[in-house]
């Protein structure tokens, strides 16, 4: 079994296994209380007047004490940051890395406004929401009680988090800044006299990109969407991988 987990770890493309793993990591140091969540939250006036700059990061990284909320959040942070990164991301680590920049740029902005101490489930919802606009046809099944397409899932993702009783402010936030970028990069360029906003910096895809991939490699496939039936889905009729993007 352990010999099968670390072939699964080791098959992830690397920024979601960076990612995650940097997730877990925190939240672990966090319930041996080798660091609090005083120390890692986003706070402003900590980072703009004592320059604790690692805020603008960690604040990402903690989805709360272990539990129902943050195996939520991992589990579908895990399965839609892989399945972007295998997918309409695939051979383009620095476009993805820079949605990254891009995302959590506008979230710290909007953070600045908004009581908000933790962006990691808005991430969470943004990786959603960009996979569900750009597999349109994927059919979801959630807990097994609902069925609907997947531009759906995350509305419904943010309807969960209302009964749960969490703020929806960050669903909401995740939702937006998913659909600026969504329109960005796949609607606007394609509009007549439209053109491409978001340009990669060449210096990320020097650092990034890679040597062409193995062929024989063989994926996490794209129609199995959500996993553990909290968003299982299959594609639609005749609609299929032609809807990557």
């Amino acid at each position: 079994m352990a010999h099968t987990f670390q072939q699964e770890y080791m098959q992830m493309p690397p920024l979601t296994r960076a990612y995650t793993t940097a997730c877990v990591i925190t939240t672990i140091a966090v319930q041996l209380e080798v660091i609090t969540p005083f120390q890692i939250y986003f706070n402003p006036d900590l980072i703009f007047s004592r320059y604790q700059v690692w805020r603008l990061i960690t604040n990402f990284l903690y989805f709360g004490p272990i539990g129902f909320n943050f195996l939520f959040n991992v589990i579908f942070t895990y399965r839609y940051c892989r399945m972007l990164e295998e997918g309409s991301f695939r051979g383009k680590a620095a476009d993805f890395f820079f949605m990254f920049l891009f995302g959590g740029t506008l979230m710290i902005i909007v953070a600045l406004f908004v009581n908000l101490v933790f962006l990691g489930s808005a991430f969470t919802i943004m990786f959603v929401y960009v996979w569900s606009r750009r597999n349109p046809y994927v059919r979801m099944n959630f807990f097994g009680l609902l069925n609907f397409q997947a531009p759906y899932l995350p509305w419904v993702l943010l309807a969960f988090s209302l009964l749960l009783g969490n703020s929806v402010i960050v669903d909401l936030m995740g939702i937006a800044i998913g659909h600026i970028y969504y329109f960005l990069e796949d609607v606007f360029p394609l509009q007549e006299g439209g053109f491409r906003i978001l340009r990669t910096p060449r210096i990320l895809k020097f650092l990034l990109e890679s040597p062409p991939e193995d062929p024989n490699y063989n994926p996490l496939p794209e129609e199995r969407p959500g996993g553990f039936n909290w968003g299982e889905g299959r594609q639609a009729g005749d609609q299929n991988a032609d809807q990557e993007n």
